[in-house]
C-alpha cells in the first residue's frame, strides 16, 4: 500500500477537525439525553451519539466527498476514493450518561483497509490523541510513546466488559486470574481511551474482547506510531474477538497469559 504523505497528512488534519468538533458538540450536555437499549437494556444510546455521527458523516464527506464512512451507530457509506472514515461518536456512552468524564471520540482515515490517521478527542478531560502512518503519535501536540521495558508483575493493565451476562461472567474469572500477577487492574469505560493511555504511558498494557472497528481503529494506529504492540491472540491486528496493546515486554506476557488462559 503506497499513500502520498501529503494526502496523509490532509487526513491527519481533518480526523483532528472533525473530533474537535464532535467533542465541542456533546460538550454541550443536554438536560434530556433520549436514552433509548441497542443490544442490551445497560447497552445503551443516547440521541447526543446520534447528533455526533451526523456532524462528523456531514463534514467528513463535505471535505472529501468520494471518501466512504462506517459509523457505530449506523453511518455507512461505500465512496470510490478508496478512504474510508471509521468513526465512534461517543465511545464511552454510559459515561456520558452518567456524566463520568473520559469519554471520547474517535475518528480514524482508512485506505484499503489501512488505518493512515486517526484522532481520539476526549474534551472532558482535555487530552486529544492523534496520530499519522509513519511520523509518529501526540497527546495535545506533544510526541508521545508507551512505557517500555516494564515488568509484567509493575504493569498497570486496563481493560474493559460486555454487556452480556455470560460474557461479563467470563471476563470477571480473567481479571481475578490475571489481578494477582500484575500492579493493579484498571477500566475507564472507553476502549479509544484506554488504547491512547498506553499510547502516552497513563498504562502499561490493555486488553478487551468484543471490541468492534471503530472502538479501535484509531486508537491501534496511535498505541502503533507510539511504538507500542496491539494484536489479537494469533499476532494479527486487533479484533473483535480480542485487543491486546503494550509495550513490547507487557504485550508479550499479556499474550502469552491470555493464550494460555
Amino acid at each position: 500500500m503506497y499513500v502520498d504523505q501529503t494526502v496523509i497528512e490532509e487526513l491527519h488534519k481533518l480526523a483532528i477537525e472533525a473530533a474537535s468538533r464532535a467533542g465541542a458538540l456533546l460538550m454541550d450536555r443536554p438536560i434530556d439525553l433520549g436514552v433509548t437499549s441497542k443490544s442490551t437494556p445497560t447497552d445503551v444510546v443516547t440521541v447526543m451519539d446520534k447528533s455526533a455521527e451526523r456532524l462528523l458523516e456531514e463534514f467528513l464527506l463535505g471535505a472529501r466527498p468520494d471518501d466512504g464512512i462506517l459509523g457505530e451507530e449506523g453511518a455507512s457509506v461505500a465512496g470510490s476514493s478508496g478512504v474510508v472514515w471509521v468513526v465512534d461518536p461517543l465511545d464511552g456512552t454510559v459515561n456520558y450518561l452518567y456524566d463520568l468524564p473520559g469519554w471520547a471520540v474517535s475518528v480514524a482515515a482508512q485506505y484499503n483497509g489501512e488505518t493512515v490517521a486517526g484522532c481520539v478527542n476526549a474534551p472532558s478531560i482535555g487530552r486529544l490523541w492523534s496520530a499519522a502512518l509513519g511520523t509518529g503519535a501526540w497527546l495535545n501536540g506533544e510526541a508521545i510513546s508507551c512505557n517500555d521495558p516494564i515488568e509484567f508483575k509493575s504493569s498497570l493493565i486496563g481493560t474493559g466488559f460486555g454487556y452480556l451476562t455470560e460474557k461479563r461472567m467470563v471476563q470477571g474469572r480473567v481479571v481475578q486470574e490475571l489481578l494477582p500477577q500484575v500492579r493493579d487492574i484498571r477500566r475507564s469505560g472507553a476502549a479509544a481511551v484506554d488504547l491512547c493511555y498506553v499510547a502516552s504511558g497513563s498504562l502499561d498494557g490493555y486488553f478487551e474482547s468484543g471490541l468492534q472497528p471503530w472502538d479501535y481503529a484509531a486508537g491501534e494506529l496511535i498505541v502503533r506510531e507510539a511504538g507500542g504492540v496491539i494484536s489479537d491472540l494469533l499476532g494479527g491486528g486487533a479484533s473483535t474477538e480480542m485487543t491486546i496493546a503494550g509495550g513490547a515486554e507487557v504485550h508479550k506476557s499479556l499474550l502469552a497469559f491470555l493464550t494460555a488462559l
